[in-house]
């Protein structure tokens, strides 16, 4: 056999070898993978694996594509067929990962297919494509008990969360009971039904009861909701925890809290420096008007790794709210009135908080990590939700007078700007310690016995309550630094037929974090995962510093409007006696002036758009021109280096043969 004859056997039992081990690895139950993703975007996490090392019942995930729609319907479709991709691989590997536990299906509803029929069943979200035709991207989950659930629709804009979402589904399938949810509160959020007496002496006096908060009639529809008395000893029978305006609590209470927190229960904590929606007792007279109206618990919180503040309230002029006091007065800012709707304010990292667009708070507080040390928790870390900008910063006030009379001017003028954010809410994971590692004394009056003298003369009892010194697993806790935001005044509107309506995102963000807080402990640690399309980072930086500029271009015109509205009030006032004819000048000129300066603001932001524009098509022109051109160039490079690289070695050979010769 000739050499040429060698080398072609030995290139077809190449290709017979590779095709063979690619054939067995893609069969294979067990088949060799390996991540090249940069953000090891088809790994799970050590959180989802652990999930799927509890299955004890056989699942079946049911993943619904329309393939063949999508192959004829617009690009908008179309883009699906990548995602379905990443989709699909990644629910393989928690097939590989499930010890056989899990089964997966890859569903094509076909128009007037049962498989059609099932996706409608399950609840998957339908876009109609035409009239026979209709597209469906889900899953459907089922236990062999008839449990069902499902994800209607994997929406894009939760890519980095699919993980998360599949788990969830998973962990929420195989839970069987109803979340049992405490609530503790120093105020009537359960409304007066939630008190015994409250309620009698209310209807004594034929008065309607009070409502539990709406926030809370939300969540009695998703949990199974108890009431936490605020001299509790222990908290027991709850799976979860939420603490609204804790204040003032006994120290049996903080020790219940605590205990509750260091064996491993999870708990969601709301505590304010100055919460409006708290009302002054009407017993006490006017004096209640200026009783203290803050909560904290940095007792408890500085040992587990966070503190609020004490005294500080979170400010950003970029995000305060416009407010008038009178119906004289203009609108102006008040610094401590925050809507939290930029798109740095909210984690877009963390589930909770991922999706929020707009949260608004009143008077919040300033949440700090306490650095780990000998009586904090060990290795905590603090995870911001919510924060200002980088322009935000904390104020004080000298009295609470001053927030009683809100003067916004006055108070914006205790404002300066920081140089990076505050935080209002936070999550803080670790390995609690208790602040009472060896218990409390708790001392209670004896018992009466009948008699008089007795008594009299009996002495208190002194009980010793014991306490879990150090959490034996890691455990975690939410903290907002404010209540009113839940609260029917700032969550709530009623609508024109009676019925409330949730108002921006706020609802949203107490609910998601129970919601999270309220699946396995594993949901929690559960890493986001990249973004499966590569973003282009470039585009993306001229694309925020172009709308950061027309913002500020934005203020300014808003600005601008807001002083003419206020100039204009002034005039009237002051020109009240005057003739008809010059107050009529006076407003027109200003107008005038006005419409002038905003045509000229308008005109800039036009060429801000057209700058950004021009600068997006231009690199988008580098990157067509870059990519048409790279191909040919590095084939061209590899060929002249391979036709060099021959003609050397052939010149190499040729020497040889002609130093045998000679010699």
């Amino acid at each position: 056999m000739n050499r040429s004859m060698r080398a072609i056997v030995a290139i077809l039992l190449i290709g017979v070898i590779v095709l063979s081990l690619n054939s067995i690895l893609r069969n294979s139950p067990q088949a060799f993978r390996l991540d090249m993703t940069d953000e090891q975007l088809y790994t799970l996490s050590d959180s989802t694996e652990t999930v799927l090392g509890k299955l004890r019942q056989p699942l079946t995930l049911k993943l619904y594509f329309s393939r063949t729609v999508s192959l004829n319907a617009p690009d908008q479709i179309q883009f699906f067929t990548n995602y379905y991709s990443f989709v699909k691989a990644l629910v393989e590997e928690y097939e590989r990962h499930s010890n056989g536990m899990l089964t997966v299906e890859f569903i094509d509803p076909l128009p007037f297919s049962d498989d059609e029929e099932d996706a409608l069943r399950y609840g998957l979200k339908r876009f109609p494509l035409s009239e026979e035709e209709n597209f469906f991207f889900g899953a459907v989950l089922t236990t062999g008990f008839g449990v069902v659930k499902q994800i209607p629709f994997f929406a894009p804009d939760r890519n980095t969360f699919v993980e998360y979402d599949l788990t969830r589904l998973i962990d929420s399938a195989i839970t069987r009971e109803k979340t049992r949810l405490g609530i503790l509160s120093s105020l009537s959020v359960m409304g007066d039904a939630a008190s015994p007496y409250m309620a009698q002496m209310k209807m004594m006096q034929g008065q309607p009861l009070a409502p539990a908060w709406k926030i809370v009639q939300q969540l009695q529809q998703r949990y199974e909701v108890s009431s936490i008395s605020t001299d509790s000893e222990a908290i027991e029978d709850v799976d979860l925890l939420l603490v609204i305006h804790p204040k003032d609590l006994p120290e049996s209470a903080l020790f219940a809290l605590d205990q509750f927190v260091v064996k491993g229960g999870r708990a969601v904590f709301l505590i304010d420096p100055y919460s409006f929606v708290e009302q002054p007792d009407p017993r006490m007279g006017q004096q209640a008007q200026f009783a203290p109206r803050n909560s904290d618990l940095n007792v408890l919180l500085k040992t587990w790794g966070v503190e609020m503040e004490e005294g500080k309230f979170a400010g950003d002029r970029l995000l305060a709210q416009k407010i008038r006091t009178s119906a004289q007065s203009p609108f102006e800012p008040l610094i401590g009135y925050l809507n939290l709707g930029c798109r740095d304010c909210a984690n877009r990292e963390n589930v909770i908080s991922s999706e929020l667009q707009e949260v608004v708070m009143l008077f919040a507080g300033s949440l700090k990590a306490v650095e780990d040390s000998e009586d904090s928790a060990a290795k905590s870390e603090f995870i911001p939700l919510l924060q200002t900008t980088d322009r935000g910063n904390v104020w004080e006030v000298e009295s609470p007078i001053e927030l009683l009379y809100l003067d916004p001017g006055a108070l914006m003028d205790k404002f300066s700007e920081g140089e990076e954010p505050v935080v209002m809410g936070a999550i803080v994971t670790g390995t609690f310690r208790s602040n009472f590692p060896d218990g409390i004394d708790i001392t209670e009056e004896p018992p009466q016995t009948g008699g008089e003298k007795q008594d009299s003369e009996a002495e208190p009892v002194t009980r010793h309550l014991d306490a879990v010194a150090v959490a034996e697993q890691e455990g975690a806790i939410a903290v907002f630094s404010d209540v009113d935001f839940i609260s029917d005044m700032l969550a709530y509107q009623d609508t024109f037929f009676g019925m409330s309506a949730t108002v921006g995102n706020n609802s949203d963000l107490l609910l998601n974090t129970l919601d999270d807080f309220s699946g396995s402990g594993d949901l929690i640690g559960l890493r986001t995962r990249g973004n499966f399309q590569r973003p282009f980072i470039v585009v993306e930086q001229i694309q925020q510093e172009a709308e950061y500029r027309m913002a500020e271009e934005e203020n300014a015109i808003v600005a601008e409007i807001d002083k003419f509205n206020a100039e204009l009030q002034s005039l009237i006032a002051q020109q009240q006696g005057q003739e008809q004819e010059v107050l009529e000048n006076s407003i027109l000129k200003k107008r005038q002036e006005l419409e002038l300066s905003i045509h000229q603001a308008e005109r800039q932001l036009r060429q801000v758009r057209m700058k950004k524009r021009e600068q997006i098509d231009a690199l988008g022109k580098t990157l067509q021109q870059i990519n048409s051109l790279a191909a040919p160039a590095i084939i061209l490079c590899l060929g002249i280096f391979v036709g060099i690289r021959q003609r050397v070695l052939r010149q190499r050979h040729l020497q040889t043969l002609r130093t045998q010769e000679h010699a």
